[in-house]
């Protein structure tokens, strides 16, 4: 399968809660994301993660999958066409 540029955007409504479990999972999963970006918001205990990434639609679906089974996470996603 062909590797794609694609985007994934994640919100974390419980940061205390969930951010280490999000952070372990984009460890693991370091080999394709090509920028990260955060934003806590420590008044709301919440966060957001943007990420730029080069990957295969299985590898995108595998990460975003694990990533949306975390309670309190949202994650959306998108790749190019080509």
């Amino acid at each position: 399968m062909l590797k794609r540029l694609g985007f994934v955007g994640i919100i974390i409504e419980n940061r205390e809660k969930c951010s280490g479990i999000v952070n372990d999972i984009l460890s693991q999963n370091s080999e394709m994301i090509l920028a990260r970006t955060g934003l806590p918001n420590a008044k709301e205990n919440t966060s957001v993660i943007t990420l730029v990434i080069d990957a295969t639609t299985d590898e995108l679906g595998v990460l975003t999958g694990k990533l949306g089974n975390i309670q309190g996470v949202s994650v959306k996603s998108g790749l190019s066409k080509k």
